[in-house]
């Protein structure tokens, strides 16, 4: 499957965002995803988790309560809502997709990823 991320940007502290991670093919459904991001000097880390059928979802303690995973399988689309973004929330956001059937926080778990999309909070 492959993935394009967006919906990334510059914004307040405080403020909101929502990432879309569009994927092709007609097995997307097929897949559970996920989120990671990645500071500068840092590496790719667990965002949120969610199951092929949306209902299971999985977060980091450090998003819990203020990011939530969704997709729309009859869009091939997966979202992230951001919301009371903080300056520590800065990074490079990437979808990836797994096969996996249990839920899986490991990046070496994703086979397909996405490019990846800046996200800047500003304090």
């Amino acid at each position: 499957v492959q993935l394009q991320a967006s919906g990334g940007g510059l914004v307040q502290a405080g403020g909101s965002l929502r990432l879309s991670c569009a994927a092709s093919g007609r097995t997307f459904s097929s897949y559970a995803m996920g989120w990671f991001r990645q500071a500068p000097g840092r590496g790719r880390v667990f965002v949120a988790h969610i199951s092929r059928s949306g209902g299971i979802t999985t977060y980091a303690d450090s998003v819990k309560g203020r990011f939530t995973i969704s997709r729309d399988n009859a869009k091939n689309t997966v979202y992230l809502q951001m919301n009371s973004l903080k300056p520590e929330d800065t990074a490079v956001y990437y979808c990836a997709a797994t096969t996996s059937v249990i839920t899986t926080t490991h990046p070496r778990d994703f086979g397909s990823w996405g490019q990846g999309t800046q996200v800047t909070v500003s304090s």
